[in-house]
């Protein structure tokens, strides 16, 4: 074999679609370069093409599917609350990138914690309240930002109580609490009557069109279907811990660079563009067999449609906006929605954490969703590991002891 072969050589080795080879370039399992002959095109690593081919051939047989996987199947949990179909997203049956259209957080929150009204996001009490306690105290006096997020989470779990026994209207209330805690942490405004995308965009001093991009933005990233950190916040539901706690567990995870914190490498590689040009850092990339971060998407092969509807609303910085252009015309892999994220924040001079934050905090909504609905559940989750060490040592047997004496 090769040690590049064209899209086309790869896909008839592996039968699949363009789109498929697209994703796994996108996921790091196939690397990529330009084709030296033709800078249209790139060339795909032979090596890998031949490791993917060997992992189908083997096939996902009972013996297979034990050794590779949680639960001796592909690791599946039901859920009314997300799913996909037909490469788009959607909450309760509504297409999230509709609904994004004209709908709040709060909006998107009543659909999908099961809901009549959409719930409110409150401030945390005054720092001389009743509820605050001396760790909530010395947590308030931390800048807003993700530290402070993640303190304050972890001192409201200490003292949480737990989800068993309580009825679905008093956590539902306890959750917009989290939500708009969590919001503030990372510098919302407390003013209450309004929606919690204008309390953020007042916060950051942002004006009202801003506003508008973020109420978008909030609804567009509230879910993805049982995610890693979705399930995170689902196994520590499971055991009937206390909501901050299954919304610490879920963030945690979330916070991965792999996962939710993927929009700091879109802005690590923003960072590159502005020092050395959008056409110098593709090459290099591309000439390293390096996965560009924040395009492509292995659940949407034809594009990211949550990344596209919100690139429409807004025009990027002239370098961001060569450089999606250069991606796409070499790779064929659009932008994610880390690249949206990443590129609102820059085009309105944002935060330096703010796409973080507001994947976190829209994301906050999901979680608490999740974990609200592995309750109805009432079975702890605990899967079972399989061992691979050393041989267990035996105990002598006393028998054996005693004739020998």
């Amino acid at each position: 074999m090769p040690t590049w072969m064209t899209l086309d050589e790869a896909r008839d080795a592996l039968g699949v679609r363009p789109q498929t080879i697209y994703a796994y370039v996108s996921r790091g399992r196939i690397g990529v370069s330009p084709d030296p002959e033709d800078s249209r095109r790139s060339l795909y690593r032979a090596e890998d093409v031949k490791a993917l081919l060997r992992r189908k051939e083997t096939g996902r047989t009972r013996e297979t599917l034990a050794a590779t996987t949680l639960f001796g199947a592909e690791p599946s949990l039901p859920t009314s609350i997300s799913t996909f179909s037909g490469g788009r997203p959607f909450y309760r049956g509504v297409d999230v990138v509709e609904l994004a259209a004209t709908a709040t957080l709060e909006d998107a929150a009543r659909l999908l914690w099961n809901v009549e009204q959409p719930p409110r996001f409150p401030s945390p009490p005054a720092v001389k309240g009743p509820a605050m306690t001396p760790a909530l105290q010395a947590v308030s006096a931390l800048p807003a930002g993700r530290a402070r997020a993640f303190t304050e989470l972890a001192a409201l779990t200490a003292t949480g109580h737990s989800t068993r026994g309580r009825v679905a209207r008093v956590l539902a209330e306890e959750a917009a609490a989290l939500v708009g805690r969590l919001a503030c942490a990372f510098g919302a405004s407390d003013e209450d009557a309004r929606p919690l995308h204008e309390r953020l965009a007042r916060g950051w001093g942002q004006s009202r069109a801003v506003a508008a991009l973020l109420r978008k933005t909030l609804v567009l990233a509230a879910d993805h279907e049982i995610t890693s950190s979705a399930f995170s916040a689902r196994i520590t539901a499971s055991t009937g811990a206390s909501l901050p706690a299954c919304l610490l567990a879920g963030l945690t995870t979330f916070s991965g660079p792999l996962h939710g914190d993927a929009s700091g490498r879109v802005r690590a590689l923003f960072d590159e563009v502005e020092r050395d040009g959008a056409d110098a850092v593709v090459h290099r990339h591309l000439s390293s067999a390096t996965p560009i971060p924040g395009f492509g998407h292995h659940l949407y092969p034809d594009g990211d449609p949550r990344a596209a509807s919100l690139l429409a609303d807004f025009k990027p910085p002239a370098a961001i906006a060569r450089l999606i252009e250069r991606v796409v015309a070499l790779t064929g892999l659009p932008p994610s929605m880390d690249v949206a994220l990443a590129a609102l924040a820059a085009r309105h001079r944002l935060p330096r954490d703010a796409a973080f934050a507001l994947f976190a905090i829209a994301r906050s909504v999901g979680l608490l969703a999740h974990s609200m609905e592995q309750l109805g559940v009432d079975s702890v989750i605990r899967p079972r590991g399989r061992y691979t060490g050393p041989r267990a040592a035996q105990p002598a047997d006393p028998r054996k002891a005693r004739r020998k004496r």
